[in-house]
């Protein structure tokens, strides 16, 4: 059991930069989106028209770039070194390990795209002009949410695994990955900078996943109760999400692994619910697996266009770019909570086993939403694109009208009520565990912080999607806080995995040559 960092034991001293200036920032944001909701939304889609315009490329070959190197460090030297001492044994077995994976990368937007993302592609010039739409459609998801993705956690999950369990440090932090290149200048000005950074991203990034998932929560209960859907209901439910997963933090490790296993069940029953009472396994199984294949044999293209001629209305720019600076944000908390459960398994394990356990699960979740939707559409059940236009393009009534569609809706409407609530609590409980390490100086790999530091952080990661709930943002405005946030991230996520190999060919060559260490 970890202990509790307390105020007797001088070296774990609160660290202000990291702590007070987050906050000071969180309550700027929250008061300009607020208080001044056009121009904030102005001055978001200028940001956003720059980086992603301007500096697409850079989000792209990060992308393409993190997924060669997971291939490369996993069949490499690199892969058989165990993140722990030699010989040990996992700390966490197979399942509750990857239940803890899947669980701590996704929040319940996993749910919310799986059902309507085809929708957005359905009537996209630039995927129609693949083909047929009926294919190409359901393709877009499954590469959006799947490799590239996956291994940004994948990477940065060996590499803070090895810096917790094989280095031993004792500041759990993004600047102390970048030890190894940056020397002594991550004690300074320069790391408090990183950290800030990756401080803000992960505000970031948790403001954009509450802000787009929690609508749909919020309309599954208008629908179950019948209350009138409003602001005020989505701030509830966010009050609610938040004591949830604060209950959970403050139990360690035990809780959430508790949790995740529920979440992974609920889970289950929705896959299996629709797939078996929807009507449409065959065609959902099949379409997958056709849209593997096209996602297979067009990888390097889908991974390295850009629409250098914005012929295709800015398809890159609107959608690939932005997925790929979303998961760089949460790659601040989601990889560093999953180093800190891989204790005993190899570098190769950690990074194959995020791919089984994180793209699989999430390629079927999409598989068997997404496709039930296109599957009604395509046998003339019921038209989800025409619906969505009959709603004033409104995806979340959509998403509720599909549902509908199933027999038994409402009791299906009730597990996916409960599934969003625990995949929110297992999603931001690691994250608050994470999140609270940076407020300490020092802190050892089987401590955690204090649980007011907890709760601080718990309370500070709902203000920003509040804000940005009361000033109403348009989807775009929800994505573009992401992008802004990956920007700087980016290079620092390029420094920790330069920092992480040159270690770890030390690591073997002392190991190999113990004459040298």
């Amino acid at each position: 059991m970890a202990k509790e960092v307390t105020k007797e034991v001088s070296k774990r001293k609160l660290d202000p930069f990291t702590t007070i200036i987050p906050l000071t920032c969180i309550i700027a944001l929250c008061l300009y989106f607020v208080l001044a909701p056009d121009n904030s939304t102005s001055a978001l889609e200028v940001i956003r028209s720059f980086l992603g315009d301007k500096c697409g490329v850079y989000y792209l070959v990060i992308g393409l770039g993190f997924f060669l190197v997971s291939i490369w460090i996993s069949y490499s030297k690199i892969g058989k070194i165990v993140i722990g001492k030699p010989g040990e044994k996992p700390q966490y077995g197979f399942f509750s390990w990857g239940a803890m994976v899947f669980t701590c990368g996704l929040a319940s937007d996993i749910l919310f795209y799986s059902f309507c993302e085809w929708i957005y592609y359905f009537e996209d010039e630039h995927v129609q002009s693949f083909g047929n739409i009926n294919e190409w459609a359901p393709t877009f998801p499954l590469y959006h949410w799947s490799l590239i993705p996956w291994s940004f956690y994948a990477v940065l999950a060996a590499a803070f695994g090895f810096m917790l369990h094989v280095r031993g440090c004792h500041k759990q932090k993004y600047s102390e990955a970048c030890r190894p290149l940056l020397g002594k200048r991550t004690d300074g000005v320069l790391g408090k900078i990183i950290d800030l950074l990756a401080v803000i991203a992960l505000i970031a990034g948790t403001a954009t996943t509450f802000s787009i998932a929690t609508p749909l929560l919020s309309m599954v209960l208008t629908d179950l109760f019948g209350i009138a859907g409003s602001k005020f209901v989505s701030i509830g439910i966010l009050v609610v999400v938040c004591g949830i997963y604060t209950c959970s933090v403050m139990n360690g490790f035990k809780g959430v692994n508790m949790l995740s296993k529920i979440c992974m069940i609920l889970f289950g029953i929705i896959l299996l619910y629709v797939f078996i009472l929807g009507g449409e396994a065959r065609f959902s199984v099949e379409t997958g697996v056709t849209s593997l294949g096209n996602m297979v044999q067009n990888f390097i293209g889908l991974s390295t266009w850009t629409d250098a001629t914005r012929t295709e209305a800015g398809f890159a720019q609107n959608w690939t770019i932005f997925y790929w600076a979303y998961w760089m944000v949460w790659c601040v908390a989601a990889p560093f909570f999953m180093g800190m459960i891989s204790r005993g398994r190899t570098i190769k394990q950690v990074i194959m086993g995020s791919y089984v356990f994180g793209t699989a699960s999430t390629l079927i979740s999409f598989i068997v939403l997404g496709n039930f939707g296109l599957g009604m559409k395509v046998h003339g059940r019921f038209d989800a694109v025409a619906q969505y236009h009959a709603n004033g393009d409104d995806l979340y009534q959509t998403i509720i009208d599909i549902i509908h569609q199933l027999p038994l809706a409402p009791v299906f409407l009730v597990v996916l009520a409960l599934a969003m609530f625990a995949f929110y609590a297992t999603s931001f409980d690691s994250i608050t565990m994470v999140a609270s390490n940076y407020s300490y100086k020092n802190i050892e790999g089987d401590e955690t912080a204090s649980k007011k530091m907890k709760l601080f952080w718990a309370v500070l990661l709902i203000m920003l999607p509040i804000a940005l709930i009361f000033s109403e943002g348009t989807m775009a405005n929800l994505q573009t806080v992401s992008i802004i946030a990956a920007f700087p991230i980016g290079i620092v996520m390029i420094i920790i995995v330069a920092s992480f190999i040159k270690e770890a060919k030390g690591y073997l060559e002392a190991h190999n040559n113990p004459d040298k260490s």
